[in-house]
């Protein structure tokens, strides 16, 4: 987990295969929100969500998903590698919302951009909206970004 110009963030490296790639041997569209998934799931395990799930003691995992955004700035071609960046833009009482971006391996240029909200919803009824605990906002609260 790195740290630039204030604000924190959670950084992953992934591979792009052939088998990621379009007709014109650009990543797919829809790639970039697996890789952005994948980078999200990174989060949870560094800050200790493991994959089981474990309401009893982390009732926090228990949200859905509401909305990703993507926007597309420039393509990654061919094999290669890229990074995925996440962080938090905005965490309201029952939901949050990721930033991330997509950039090669040797520049800070952004190829993809966009967010993920979740709402945190009750454990019995899995639709009423629930509030985040303590505990996950001291989690992610470094995470979040300034706002200026």
């Amino acid at each position: 987990m790195s740290s630039s110009a204030g604000v924190r963030f959670h950084e992953q490296v992934h591979g792009v295969y052939f088998d990621d790639l379009d007709a014109f041997q650009i990543l797919h569209n829809a790639r970039y929100l697996l890789l952005f998934v994948r980078t999200i799931g990174s989060f949870w395990q560094k800050l200790g969500w493991g994959s089981t799930l474990d309401m009893q003691n982390n009732p926090d995992q228990f949200h859905l998903v509401r909305a990703n955004h993507i926007e597309y700035h420039r393509a990654v071609v061919g094999v290669s590698e890229v990074r995925v960046r996440v962080w938090v833009e905005h965490l309201g009482t029952t939901s949050l919302r990721f930033g991330f971006c997509v950039m090669p391996m040797d520049q800070d240029v952004d190829c993809a951009t966009g967010s993920r909200t979740v709402v945190r919803v009750d454990t019995k009824d899995h639709r009423t909206p629930a509030p985040w605990t303590d505990s996950f906002r001291r989690q992610v609260t470094p995470f979040l970004k300034e706002t200026k």
